[in-house]
Protein backbone atom coordinates (compact mmCIF):
# COMPACT_ATOMS: atom_id res chain seq x y z
CA UNK A 1 0.00 0.00 0.00
CA UNK A 2 1.40 3.46 -0.92
CA UNK A 3 1.88 6.44 1.33
CA UNK A 4 -1.42 7.96 0.21
CA UNK A 5 -4.34 5.59 -0.15
CA UNK A 6 -6.38 7.89 -2.37
CA UNK A 7 -4.94 8.80 -5.80
CA UNK A 8 -4.34 12.47 -6.60
CA UNK A 9 -6.83 12.26 -9.43
CA UNK A 10 -9.57 11.17 -7.04
CA UNK A 11 -8.77 14.04 -4.68
CA UNK A 12 -8.99 16.48 -7.59
CA UNK A 13 -12.33 14.93 -8.52
CA UNK A 14 -13.52 15.45 -4.93
CA UNK A 15 -12.45 19.09 -5.17
CA UNK A 16 -14.19 19.63 -8.50
CA UNK A 17 -17.38 18.08 -7.13
CA UNK A 18 -17.24 20.38 -4.09
CA UNK A 19 -16.87 23.41 -6.38
CA UNK A 20 -19.84 22.31 -8.48
CA UNK A 21 -21.94 21.78 -5.37
CA UNK A 22 -21.20 25.27 -4.05
CA UNK A 23 -20.79 27.27 -7.26
CA UNK A 24 -21.56 30.75 -5.91
CA UNK A 25 -19.50 30.33 -2.79
CA UNK A 26 -16.53 29.03 -4.78
CA UNK A 27 -16.82 31.85 -7.33
CA UNK A 28 -16.86 34.53 -4.64
CA UNK A 29 -13.91 32.87 -2.93
CA UNK A 30 -11.89 32.93 -6.16
CA UNK A 31 -12.38 36.64 -6.90
CA UNK A 32 -9.30 37.70 -4.95
CA UNK A 33 -7.11 35.06 -6.60
CA UNK A 34 -8.44 35.95 -10.06
CA UNK A 35 -7.83 39.66 -9.46
CA UNK A 36 -4.30 39.08 -8.17
CA UNK A 37 -3.19 36.78 -10.97
CA UNK A 38 -4.85 38.92 -13.65
CA UNK A 39 -3.06 41.97 -12.26
CA UNK A 40 0.29 40.18 -12.45
CA UNK A 41 -0.28 39.13 -16.07
CA UNK A 42 -1.55 42.56 -17.15
CA UNK A 43 1.26 44.36 -15.33
CA UNK A 44 3.95 42.22 -16.95
CA UNK A 45 2.27 42.47 -20.38
CA UNK A 46 1.98 46.26 -20.27
CA UNK A 47 5.47 46.83 -18.85
CA UNK A 48 7.05 44.53 -21.46
CA UNK A 49 5.04 46.19 -24.23
CA UNK A 50 5.87 49.68 -23.01
CA UNK A 51 9.57 48.88 -22.68
CA UNK A 52 9.62 47.36 -26.17
CA UNK A 53 7.94 50.41 -27.68
CA UNK A 54 10.23 52.81 -25.84
CA UNK A 55 13.28 50.82 -26.92
CA UNK A 56 12.05 50.85 -30.53
CA UNK A 57 11.38 54.59 -30.33
CA UNK A 58 14.84 55.38 -29.01
CA UNK A 59 16.38 53.07 -31.59
CA UNK A 60 15.02 55.40 -34.28
CA UNK A 61 17.44 58.02 -32.92
CA UNK A 62 20.31 55.55 -33.01
CA UNK A 63 21.30 53.11 -30.29
CA UNK A 64 24.60 54.92 -29.59
CA UNK A 65 23.49 58.53 -29.91
CA UNK A 66 25.26 61.09 -27.71
CA UNK A 67 23.59 64.49 -27.88
CA UNK A 68 24.72 67.74 -26.28
CA UNK A 69 22.17 70.47 -25.62
CA UNK A 70 21.60 73.53 -23.48
CA UNK A 71 18.90 72.19 -21.17
CA UNK A 72 18.50 68.88 -19.39
CA UNK A 73 16.22 66.38 -21.18
CA UNK A 74 12.61 66.79 -20.06
CA UNK A 75 9.44 64.90 -20.81
CA UNK A 76 6.21 66.76 -20.15
CA UNK A 77 5.64 70.21 -18.65
CA UNK A 78 7.92 71.70 -16.04
CA UNK A 79 9.77 74.90 -15.26
CA UNK A 80 13.39 75.12 -16.37
CA UNK A 81 15.61 76.08 -13.40
CA UNK A 82 17.00 79.60 -13.47
CA UNK A 83 20.63 78.44 -13.51
CA UNK A 84 19.90 76.34 -16.60
CA UNK A 85 18.20 79.21 -18.43
CA UNK A 86 21.34 81.30 -17.83
CA UNK A 87 23.60 78.79 -19.53
CA UNK A 88 25.49 79.87 -22.62
CA UNK A 89 24.19 78.55 -25.91
CA UNK A 90 25.94 75.76 -27.72
CA UNK A 91 27.03 76.88 -31.19
CA UNK A 92 27.66 75.57 -34.65
CA UNK A 93 31.34 76.19 -33.99
CA UNK A 94 31.14 73.80 -31.02
CA UNK A 95 29.84 71.13 -33.38
CA UNK A 96 32.65 71.78 -35.83
CA UNK A 97 35.19 71.58 -33.00
CA UNK A 98 33.85 68.19 -31.92
CA UNK A 99 34.11 66.87 -35.46
CA UNK A 100 37.62 68.27 -35.83
CA UNK A 101 39.09 67.31 -32.43
CA UNK A 102 37.42 64.03 -31.50
CA UNK A 103 39.32 60.89 -32.46
CA UNK A 104 36.38 58.57 -31.78
CA UNK A 105 33.45 60.37 -33.40
CA UNK A 106 31.98 59.23 -36.70
CA UNK A 107 29.34 61.91 -37.30
CA UNK A 108 28.48 65.26 -35.68
CA UNK A 109 25.08 66.71 -36.50
CA UNK A 110 24.37 70.31 -35.55
CA UNK A 111 20.60 70.77 -35.31
CA UNK A 112 18.42 73.81 -34.85
CA UNK A 113 14.66 73.17 -34.74
CA UNK A 114 11.64 75.29 -35.59
CA UNK A 115 8.59 73.72 -33.95
CA UNK A 116 6.12 76.38 -35.12
CA UNK A 117 7.34 77.14 -38.61
CA UNK A 118 5.78 79.46 -41.19
CA UNK A 119 3.44 77.89 -43.78
CA UNK A 120 4.98 75.32 -46.10
CA UNK A 121 3.33 75.25 -49.52
CA UNK A 122 3.68 74.05 -53.06
CA UNK A 123 1.16 75.51 -55.47
CA UNK A 124 -2.31 75.03 -54.02
CA UNK A 125 -1.14 72.39 -51.51
CA UNK A 126 -0.03 73.07 -47.92
CA UNK A 127 1.85 70.76 -45.56
CA UNK A 128 0.42 69.90 -42.14
CA UNK A 129 2.70 71.92 -39.82
CA UNK A 130 5.93 70.02 -40.44
CA UNK A 131 8.91 70.46 -38.15
CA UNK A 132 11.84 72.21 -39.78
CA UNK A 133 15.39 71.32 -38.81
CA UNK A 134 18.44 73.27 -39.84
CA UNK A 135 21.33 70.83 -39.89
CA UNK A 136 24.46 69.69 -41.66
CA UNK A 137 25.61 66.77 -43.77
CA UNK A 138 26.14 64.41 -40.81
CA UNK A 139 22.50 64.46 -39.73
CA UNK A 140 21.56 61.29 -41.62
CA UNK A 141 24.35 59.22 -40.07
CA UNK A 142 23.99 60.64 -36.55
CA UNK A 143 20.24 60.02 -36.48
CA UNK A 144 20.16 56.86 -38.64
CA UNK A 145 17.71 58.59 -40.96
CA UNK A 146 18.68 58.20 -44.57
CA UNK A 147 17.20 59.24 -47.91
CA UNK A 148 15.25 56.78 -50.02
CA UNK A 149 15.45 58.95 -53.12
CA UNK A 150 17.69 61.81 -54.22
CA UNK A 151 20.44 62.96 -51.86
CA UNK A 152 20.94 64.47 -48.43
CA UNK A 153 22.46 67.85 -47.64
CA UNK A 154 26.16 68.26 -48.45
CA UNK A 155 28.99 70.33 -47.00
CA UNK A 156 28.71 72.56 -50.08
CA UNK A 157 25.07 73.27 -49.20
CA UNK A 158 26.12 74.27 -45.69
CA UNK A 159 29.10 76.39 -46.78
CA UNK A 160 27.12 78.27 -49.44
CA UNK A 161 23.77 78.41 -47.57
CA UNK A 162 21.91 77.01 -50.54
CA UNK A 163 18.13 76.96 -50.55
CA UNK A 164 17.63 73.22 -50.88
CA UNK A 165 15.76 70.82 -48.61
CA UNK A 166 15.17 67.16 -47.86
CA UNK A 167 11.59 66.27 -46.97
CA UNK A 168 9.86 63.47 -45.09
CA UNK A 169 7.24 61.17 -46.65
CA UNK A 170 4.33 63.00 -44.97
CA UNK A 171 5.42 66.31 -46.50
CA UNK A 172 5.90 64.70 -49.90
CA UNK A 173 2.42 63.18 -49.78
CA UNK A 174 0.84 66.49 -48.77
CA UNK A 175 2.64 68.72 -51.27
CA UNK A 176 3.33 66.43 -54.22
CA UNK A 177 0.58 63.81 -54.38
CA UNK A 178 1.05 61.20 -57.09
CA UNK A 179 4.31 62.68 -58.35
CA UNK A 180 8.03 62.49 -57.73
CA UNK A 181 9.01 65.28 -55.28
CA UNK A 182 12.68 65.37 -56.33
CA UNK A 183 13.60 68.65 -58.08
CA UNK A 184 10.22 70.14 -57.21
CA UNK A 185 9.94 73.52 -55.47
CA UNK A 186 8.22 74.39 -52.22
CA UNK A 187 8.08 77.55 -50.12
CA UNK A 188 8.74 78.02 -46.42
CA UNK A 189 7.24 81.30 -45.30
CA UNK A 190 7.19 82.42 -48.92
CA UNK A 191 10.88 81.59 -49.52
CA UNK A 192 11.49 79.06 -52.30
CA UNK A 193 13.45 75.83 -51.74
CA UNK A 194 14.36 73.07 -54.18
CA UNK A 195 13.66 69.50 -52.97
CA UNK A 196 16.81 67.39 -53.43
CA UNK A 197 15.97 64.34 -51.33
CA UNK A 198 13.17 62.24 -49.87
CA UNK A 199 13.77 60.65 -46.48
CA UNK A 200 12.92 57.04 -45.72
CA UNK A 201 9.80 56.37 -43.70
CA UNK A 202 10.32 55.95 -39.96
CA UNK A 203 6.77 56.01 -38.56
CA UNK A 204 5.51 57.47 -35.29
CA UNK A 205 7.69 58.19 -32.26
CA UNK A 206 6.13 59.04 -28.86
CA UNK A 207 2.78 59.69 -30.52
CA UNK A 208 4.12 62.06 -33.19
CA UNK A 209 5.10 61.48 -36.79
CA UNK A 210 8.79 61.14 -37.51
CA UNK A 211 8.08 61.65 -41.22
CA UNK A 212 6.52 65.11 -41.12
CA UNK A 213 9.53 67.37 -41.25
CA UNK A 214 11.92 69.20 -43.54
CA UNK A 215 15.71 69.36 -43.29
CA UNK A 216 17.50 72.45 -44.64
CA UNK A 217 21.13 73.61 -44.35
CA UNK A 218 21.69 75.11 -40.92
CA UNK A 219 23.31 78.18 -42.46
CA UNK A 220 20.23 78.72 -44.64
CA UNK A 221 18.00 78.15 -41.61
CA UNK A 222 19.86 80.86 -39.66
CA UNK A 223 19.71 83.21 -42.62
CA UNK A 224 15.94 82.90 -43.07
CA UNK A 225 14.95 82.42 -39.41
CA UNK A 226 17.49 84.28 -37.25
CA UNK A 227 14.92 84.67 -34.47
CA UNK A 228 15.38 80.97 -33.61
CA UNK A 229 19.16 81.33 -33.42
CA UNK A 230 18.98 84.55 -31.38
CA UNK A 231 15.90 83.72 -29.32
CA UNK A 232 17.83 82.60 -26.26
CA UNK A 233 15.99 79.28 -26.04
CA UNK A 234 17.26 75.74 -26.42
CA UNK A 235 18.85 76.84 -29.65
CA UNK A 236 21.08 74.04 -30.87
CA UNK A 237 21.51 70.32 -30.33
CA UNK A 238 24.69 68.51 -31.29
CA UNK A 239 24.05 64.83 -32.05
CA UNK A 240 27.07 62.55 -32.33
CA UNK A 241 27.78 58.84 -32.79
CA UNK A 242 31.03 56.89 -32.34
CA UNK A 243 32.94 55.17 -35.10
CA UNK A 244 32.68 51.89 -33.19
CA UNK A 245 29.96 50.88 -30.70
CA UNK A 246 32.60 49.85 -28.16
CA UNK A 247 33.87 53.46 -28.10
CA UNK A 248 30.50 54.77 -26.85
CA UNK A 249 31.51 55.51 -23.23
CA UNK A 250 34.93 56.81 -24.23
CA UNK A 251 33.29 59.14 -26.79
CA UNK A 252 31.12 60.71 -24.08
CA UNK A 253 34.18 61.41 -21.94
CA UNK A 254 36.23 62.73 -24.88
CA UNK A 255 33.54 65.05 -26.22
CA UNK A 256 32.62 66.28 -22.75
CA UNK A 257 36.28 67.21 -22.17
CA UNK A 258 36.42 69.07 -25.51
CA UNK A 259 33.30 71.13 -24.74
CA UNK A 260 34.45 71.88 -21.18
CA UNK A 261 37.79 73.13 -22.51
CA UNK A 262 36.09 75.32 -25.14
CA UNK A 263 33.80 76.81 -22.51
CA UNK A 264 36.61 77.45 -20.03
CA UNK A 265 35.21 75.33 -17.20
CA UNK A 266 37.47 74.61 -14.25
CA UNK A 267 37.83 71.03 -12.94
CA UNK A 268 35.63 71.77 -9.91
CA UNK A 269 32.82 73.27 -12.01
CA UNK A 270 29.83 71.28 -13.23
CA UNK A 271 29.01 71.02 -16.91
CA UNK A 272 27.04 74.02 -18.17
CA UNK A 273 25.43 71.89 -20.86
CA UNK A 274 23.30 68.76 -20.86
CA UNK A 275 24.10 65.32 -22.25
CA UNK A 276 21.31 63.23 -23.73
CA UNK A 277 22.01 59.57 -24.53
CA UNK A 278 19.58 56.98 -25.83
CA UNK A 279 20.98 54.41 -23.41
CA UNK A 280 20.57 56.75 -20.44
CA UNK A 281 17.03 57.81 -21.35
CA UNK A 282 16.00 54.21 -21.97
CA UNK A 283 17.37 53.32 -18.54
CA UNK A 284 15.39 56.16 -16.97
CA UNK A 285 12.17 54.99 -18.60
CA UNK A 286 12.82 51.43 -17.45
CA UNK A 287 13.27 52.68 -13.89
CA UNK A 288 9.88 54.39 -14.14
CA UNK A 289 8.20 51.27 -15.48
CA UNK A 290 9.97 49.26 -12.80
CA UNK A 291 8.43 51.51 -10.15
CA UNK A 292 4.99 51.12 -11.71
CA UNK A 293 5.48 47.36 -11.83
CA UNK A 294 6.45 47.28 -8.15
CA UNK A 295 3.30 49.22 -7.22
CA UNK A 296 1.17 46.86 -9.28
CA UNK A 297 2.80 43.86 -7.62
CA UNK A 298 1.87 45.26 -4.21
CA UNK A 299 -1.74 45.60 -5.38
CA UNK A 300 -1.65 42.07 -6.77
CA UNK A 301 -0.19 40.82 -3.49
CA UNK A 302 -3.00 42.42 -1.52
CA UNK A 303 -5.58 40.85 -3.82
CA UNK A 304 -3.93 37.45 -3.46
CA UNK A 305 -3.81 37.85 0.33
CA UNK A 306 -7.53 38.61 0.39
CA UNK A 307 -8.15 35.65 -1.91
CA UNK A 308 -6.01 33.41 0.28
CA UNK A 309 -7.93 34.37 3.43
CA UNK A 310 -11.15 33.64 1.58
CA UNK A 311 -9.85 30.21 0.58
CA UNK A 312 -8.85 29.44 4.17
CA UNK A 313 -12.26 30.46 5.46
CA UNK A 314 -14.13 28.39 2.91
CA UNK A 315 -11.94 25.37 3.62
CA UNK A 316 -12.56 25.68 7.37
CA UNK A 317 -16.29 25.77 6.62
CA UNK A 318 -15.85 22.66 4.47
CA UNK A 319 -14.07 20.87 7.29
CA UNK A 320 -16.92 21.67 9.66
CA UNK A 321 -19.61 20.65 7.18
CA UNK A 322 -17.84 17.41 6.30
CA UNK A 323 -16.87 16.30 9.78
CA UNK A 324 -18.99 13.14 9.52
CA UNK A 325 -17.39 12.33 6.13
CA UNK A 326 -13.96 12.63 7.75
CA UNK A 327 -15.04 10.24 10.52
CA UNK A 328 -16.30 7.67 8.00
CA UNK A 329 -13.08 7.83 5.97
CA UNK A 330 -10.95 7.39 9.09
CA UNK A 331 -13.10 4.46 10.20
CA UNK A 332 -12.47 2.85 6.84
CA UNK A 333 -8.69 3.18 7.30
CA UNK A 334 -7.76 6.65 6.00
CA UNK A 335 -4.75 8.11 7.77
CA UNK A 336 -4.21 11.68 8.87
CA UNK A 337 -2.02 12.19 5.81
CA UNK A 338 -4.83 10.97 3.56
CA UNK A 339 -7.29 13.43 5.07
CA UNK A 340 -4.83 16.33 5.05
CA UNK A 341 -3.93 15.63 1.43
CA UNK A 342 -7.58 15.53 0.37
CA UNK A 343 -8.35 18.97 1.76
CA UNK A 344 -5.01 20.44 0.67
CA UNK A 345 -5.57 19.25 -2.91
CA UNK A 346 -9.04 20.75 -2.77
CA UNK A 347 -7.63 24.13 -1.73
CA UNK A 348 -4.94 24.03 -4.43
CA UNK A 349 -7.51 23.02 -7.04
CA UNK A 350 -9.70 25.91 -6.00
CA UNK A 351 -6.92 28.48 -6.28
CA UNK A 352 -5.53 26.79 -9.41
CA UNK A 353 -8.86 27.32 -11.16
CA UNK A 354 -8.74 30.94 -10.00
CA UNK A 355 -5.22 31.22 -11.39
CA UNK A 356 -6.29 29.86 -14.79
CA UNK A 357 -9.22 32.29 -14.93
CA UNK A 358 -6.92 35.16 -13.87
CA UNK A 359 -4.41 34.23 -16.58
CA UNK A 360 -7.23 34.24 -19.12
CA UNK A 361 -8.43 37.67 -17.97
CA UNK A 362 -4.88 39.09 -18.06
CA UNK A 363 -4.10 37.69 -21.51
CA UNK A 364 -7.48 38.82 -22.81
CA UNK A 365 -6.85 42.36 -21.60
CA UNK A 366 -3.42 42.37 -23.25
CA UNK A 367 -4.98 41.13 -26.49
CA UNK A 368 -7.63 43.86 -26.40
CA UNK A 369 -4.88 46.45 -25.92
CA UNK A 370 -3.11 45.14 -29.04
CA UNK A 371 -6.28 45.06 -31.15
CA UNK A 372 -7.99 48.30 -30.16
CA UNK A 373 -5.11 50.56 -29.08
CA UNK A 374 -2.23 49.20 -31.20
CA UNK A 375 -0.24 48.78 -27.98
CA UNK A 376 2.18 45.89 -28.26
CA UNK A 377 1.42 44.32 -24.87
CA UNK A 378 3.10 40.93 -24.58
CA UNK A 379 2.96 38.36 -21.79
CA UNK A 380 6.11 36.20 -21.78
CA UNK A 381 5.73 32.52 -20.89
CA UNK A 382 7.43 33.01 -17.54
CA UNK A 383 4.72 35.44 -16.43
CA UNK A 384 2.00 32.88 -17.20
CA UNK A 385 3.89 30.19 -15.29
CA UNK A 386 4.47 32.66 -12.45
CA UNK A 387 0.76 33.50 -12.27
CA UNK A 388 -0.25 29.85 -12.09
CA UNK A 389 2.53 29.05 -9.63
CA UNK A 390 1.55 31.90 -7.32
CA UNK A 391 -2.11 30.89 -7.35
CA UNK A 392 -1.15 27.30 -6.52
CA UNK A 393 1.15 28.50 -3.74
CA UNK A 394 -1.73 30.50 -2.26
CA UNK A 395 -3.73 27.27 -2.13
CA UNK A 396 -0.94 25.44 -0.36
CA UNK A 397 -0.25 28.21 2.17
CA UNK A 398 -3.83 29.07 3.04
CA UNK A 399 -5.15 25.52 2.67
CA UNK A 400 -2.60 23.96 5.00
CA UNK A 401 -4.24 24.99 8.27
CA UNK A 402 -7.74 23.76 7.35
CA UNK A 403 -6.17 20.51 6.06
CA UNK A 404 -4.38 19.98 9.39
CA UNK A 405 -7.59 20.75 11.26
CA UNK A 406 -9.36 18.08 9.24
CA UNK A 407 -6.57 15.56 9.80
CA UNK A 408 -6.70 16.07 13.60
CA UNK A 409 -10.39 15.18 13.86
CA UNK A 410 -11.08 12.33 16.28
CA UNK A 411 -12.84 9.60 14.26
CA UNK A 412 -15.27 8.67 17.07
CA UNK A 413 -16.27 12.27 17.71
CA UNK A 414 -16.49 12.87 13.98
CA UNK A 415 -18.91 9.96 13.50
CA UNK A 416 -21.14 11.38 16.24
CA UNK A 417 -21.21 14.79 14.55
CA UNK A 418 -24.64 15.75 13.17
Amino acid sequence: MGLFRVPWTENVAFAANAMRTHKLRSALTLLGVVAGVATVIMMVSFVVGFNNQIAAAFTTFGTHLVQFQKFEPRFGPGRIPEEHRNRRDLTFEDARALKRLSRLVDAVSAERWHFRPPPVRSGRYEANNPLIVGTNADYAVANTHYVQDGRFLTDADINHATYVCVIGPDVAEALFPHQDPIDQDLTIGGVSYRVVGLLEEKGDVFGGSNDNYIAVPITTFDEQMPEIRDGGGDTIHIATVPKRPEDYDALIEEETAILRARRGLRPNQENDFAIFTTVGQLRNFQQITGGVAAAMLVIAGIALLVGGVGVMNIMLVNVTQRTREIGVRKALGATRKDIALQFLVEAVTLTGVGGVVGIGVGLGTALLARVFFDFQAAAPLWSVLLGFGVSSAVGVIFGLWPALQAARQDPIEALRYE
